[in-house]
């Protein structure tokens, strides 16, 4: 960003502004620097320590959220940002709640919330307060304040003025509000790859035959997968349908416009019509929207079908993207639709989910690798371990089998996209499936997605690194290869 700009701000942010704009930091930065920050440049430098001053538009957020109106339009008109990321806005909702109750409370109703809490916080601590931001301070060391416990706030502002405690009720409410209980008591585990596991607690009944041992000796009843190959079948045209939600455009001014994503559309559309599936793009759609329409694509029989392809381009997330209306839908409630259990026609079936989406707000930087040291080896090492099971035998296929994610990045980090040729990841994704359909080899998707690991990886984007990660739970290897040719191509 321009040192001659961030000078100019630093200059017309007076203490007031200050403490604003770090109080909106407390969830980017530790609060232990921002206890230290005495002026508006010591900010800013714990600000450049987390990268986030590289693009200016978090800048540009907290300079709107404060008031600030004439120094944001100085940033933006000053800054250029060189490469777009495809994350949230890094101001939390809840936080800027809170400053928003700042600033509709009046003096003498800031000493009546001191009055509420005298019994919760010690008088010296809230004597030292001298804003409201001060006392949301206290609460959230005293652990009375958070974005999951709203109550004591709700509490106290029903007593000393019910207009702003409506600004928590709209909060909560605007909310995306999680499942609704199976009447299941479950612990989810999560493994190296990200990959739920469902194991029901202890706490429930137990099975009235008796208790379940997992340690049980395999089934010797032979069946048909002995005899299935370890690949799975592509034969038919088309192999089925490959799916496209791409959003651009977003309500309010949370989410910045997705510039590029038409041309991953394009490189998408022709990269996977050229594999042999039917393609269907939708656009802008809302969160329920998305929602709605997997649902009804996971209704429709697959049995005439060798696979499902589903692409997602949108802001997001960790585990979760945006919808147009800026409400977020975990990934997790777009793949259920498509188990083998809900939809049985895709059972034993390979389903491609790729993510264009940031997981999180961290950008990533590179380090040299170490040269590598000679290791020792011994036959004593090797016989540690063992195999805890033999072939899987059975009929059934698991719930969550045949499942590939091409996620764009890796949990809690940035991705990052061209306003102009689209997102490094699906241009590079489309890339090297065109690459190894042409080839003579039978590269398998692991293999293609290895190597689209490798060739985001080396790149920088804003001196900052990508790292795609795919997931799985494929049990056959998958080629794709381009389809004889007879289909309409995409318009």
């Amino acid at each position: 960003m321009d040192r001659h700009t961030l000078m100019k701000i630093t200059d017309e942010l007076d203490s007031s502004d200050v403490a604003s704009l770090c109080f909106l930091c407390r969830d980017v930065v530790k609060t232990k620097n921002l206890e230290e920050v005495d002026d508006a440049k010591d900010l800013f430098n714990r600000l450049e320590e987390r990268g986030l001053l590289e693009d200016c538009a978090f800048l540009a957020e907290l300079l709107s959220t404060v008031g600030r109106e004439d120094l944001r339009r100085l940033l933006l008109t000053n800054s250029q940002c060189a490469a777009e990321t495809d994350a949230t806005p890094m101001l939390c909702d809840y936080r800027v709640m809170l400053y928003n109750i700042y600033n509709d409370i009046t003096r003498d109703n800031m000493d009546r919330m001191k009055f509420l809490l005298s019994d919760d916080i010690g008088r010296r601590q809230l004597e030292e307060c001298k804003t409201v931001l001060d006392i949301f301070i206290e609460m959230e060391k005293a652990t009375l304040l958070s974005n999951t416990n709203l109550g004591k706030l709700h509490s106290i502002l029903q007593d000393v003025d019910r207009q702003v405690a409506s600004t928590v009720e709209k909060h909560v409410n605007a909310r995306p509000q999680a499942p609704p209980s199976s009447g299941f008591i479950m612990n989810y585990r999560h493994i190296n790859n990200n990959f739920p596991l469902v194991s029901i607690s202890e706490t429930q009944p137990s099975d009235k035959r008796g208790h379940i041992s997992f340690d049980a000796k395999k089934s010797n009843t032979p069946n048909l997968s002995d005899q299935q190959t370890e690949y799975y079948a592509m034969n038919r045209n088309p192999h089925g349908f490959c799916v496209i939600v791409s959003n651009e455009d977003f309500l309010g001014i949370k989410l910045q416009k997705r510039s590029g994503t038409r041309q991953d559309e394009v490189a998408l559309e022709s990269v996977f019509f050229k594999l042999g599936f039917t393609v269907v793009v939708h656009r802008n759609l809302a969160a329920e929207q998305i929602r709605r329409t997997l649902k009804e694509l996971a209704q429709r029989n697959f049995s005439d079908d060798d696979a499902l392809v589903v692409c997602l381009l949108s802001h997001g997330e960790t585990g979760s993207v945006y919808g147009s209306d800026g409400q977020m839908v975990p990934i997790r409630d777009l793949t259920v639709p498509f188990t083998s259990v809900r939809a049985p026609t895709l059972a034993g079936k390979p389903k491609l989910f790729f993510i264009q989406a940031c997981q999180g707000t961290f950008y990533q930087k590179g380090s040299l690798p170490c040269p590598p040291r000679p290791r020792e080896s011994s036959d004593d090492e090797q016989s540690r371990f063992e195999t805890d099971a033999g072939p899987i035998r059975g009929e059934t296929v698991p719930s969550e089998a045949d499942f590939l994610f091409g996620m764009a990045t890796v949990p809690e980090y940035v991705s990052f996209r061209s306003k102009v040729t689209g997102s490094i990841y699906i241009q590079e994704l489309c890339n090297q499936l065109q690459r190894s359909a042409e080839s003579h080899k039978d590269e398998d998707i692991l293999t293609i997605l290895t190597r689209v690991n490798r060739e985001v990886s080396k790149g920088e984007y804003s001196r900052y690194k990508q790292m795609p990660q795919p997931k799985y739970t494929l049990t056959k290897t998958l080629v794709l290869r381009f389809a004889d040719a007879g289909q309409v191509p995409p318009s």
